[in-house]
């Protein structure tokens, strides 16, 4: 047991950090373990490979995931944000070598492979993107004669552009949705927020036009008739075997024919053997963090603290909401992953790098030292 008397980084942090929410956040993490054992052997089988391959790496995976987590959530708000600028601009350079020397795959180029492990450099870009925007919009309330807002968009054009040419369009629609709910947190004007939204549904609408990829899988989602709708008919299966209670571990029958089981539809996996309520159970705990975060997010002075909080909070609350929505039919299928569930080495680290950040940034830190940053500002502004 860790005493409230003693005065070591570790005591100070485990007497500050939010211990329900990292308590619920390495719930997550075991659910991973327990789903990816259930959902991967098939896929794995399928293609010629060990039972357990995707399971063991899944596991190889979890404990720099681990490490990454607690060791950010040590951070301070100033070392969070310098992270996230260093962590950036690493993503923004691997982003562009993706799309130089990336092999195409399905007609995409997202992955890169730097010595042997493949590396998707959007999924570490996300983040860092979040918190660098929280920091510009703090900084814009703070200074208005800054133009802080006008950087934080020049920077989602840049991360939104080198997405689209990849292209991933759920990844992109991913980031301008968090982004524009930090736009909105922050205060801007209602106009604004119309706007950008109205920008963000043309391009919708010019990608359906232009892109055959997202204009099939919206015609599928529309009209399943229209094309292959086999994953989605089959994960819907697989709700409807499971029923309330599941069939059983390892008793899972839509997992043998899924080729996706073990990362985007893993959640129709998790339905059919163990049931509705345990999905329910986990909806629970993903709400639970986001809410958790965003309540501690509220309670702090600091803007930049209570930006970069909410919008990693938004970010993670959407990202499993869009895995789960795609599982059940009710939004046209794109790959996401489902936080710390799905198999996924650069979700899974870059997820334990978010989730680090918001333990990090909802700790309880003495008045003095959350407003220090704006208090600094505060005075040069007026000198």
């Amino acid at each position: 047991m860790i005493s409230r008397e003693e005065r070591t980084p570790l005591s100070e942090w485990w007497w500050t950090v939010d211990r329900p929410l990292l308590a619920a956040i390495i719930a997550l993490m075991v659910g991973g373990i327990i789903f990816s054992l259930a959902a991967s052997p098939p896929v794995a089988t399928r293609i010629g490979l060990d039972p357990f391959h995707f399971f063991n790496r899944h596991l190889l995976f979890l404990l720099p995931s681990f490490i990454v987590l607690i060791g950010v959530s040590f951070l301070s708000p100033r070392q969070i944000r310098r992270s996230a600028l260093i962590v950036f601009a690493l993503s923004i350079a691997l982003i562009v070598a993706t799309l130089l020397i990336g092999p195409e795959v399905k007609g995409a180029r997202r992955w890169i492979t730097l010595i042997g492990i493949n590396i998707q450099a959007s999924e570490s870009a996300k983040p860092a993107f979040v918190v660098i925007a929280a920091w510009l919009f703090a900084e814009s309330a703070r200074r208005p004669e800054m133009p802080a807002t006008s950087m934080a968009l020049v920077l989602l054009m840049l991360l939104v552009t080198l997405l689209v040419m990849e292209p991933d369009f759920g990844q992109t629609m991913l980031i301008l949705m968090v982004w524009g709910a930090l736009f909105f947190i922050a205060g801007m004007r209602m106009i604004w927020v119309l706007g950008l939204a109205g920008a963000a549904g043309a391009g919708l609408f010019g990608a359906y036009l232009l892109v055959p990829h997202v204009a099939g899988r919206i015609r599928r989602f529309m009209n399943p008739a229209s094309g292959d709708t086999f994953q989605v008919d089959t994960a819907m299966e697989a709700f409807f075997n499971g029923g309330w209670f599941g069939l059983g571990p390892g008793e899972g029958i839509a997992k043998r024919s899924l080729p996706d089981s073990h990362t985007d539809f893993v959640f129709a996996v998790a339905a059919e053997e163990f049931g509705i309520i345990l999905c329910l159970a986990l909806l629970a705990l993903f709400a639970f963090v986001v809410i958790r975060s965003l309540a501690r997010a509220y309670s702090t002075e600091d803007m930049f603290t209570r930006f970069a909080a909410s919008g990693l909070a938004i970010l993670f609350g959407v990202q499993a909401a869009i895995n789960m929505s795609v599982n059940l039919q009710l939004i046209p299928a794109k790959g996401m992953t489902l936080p710390f569930i799905s198999y996924g080495g650069s979700s899974m680290i870059s997820l334990a790098y978010s989730v680090g950040m918001m333990l990090a940034l909802t700790r309880q830190r003495p008045r003095t030292e959350m407003e220090s940053i704006g208090d600094a500002n505060a005075v040069r502004s007026y000198a």
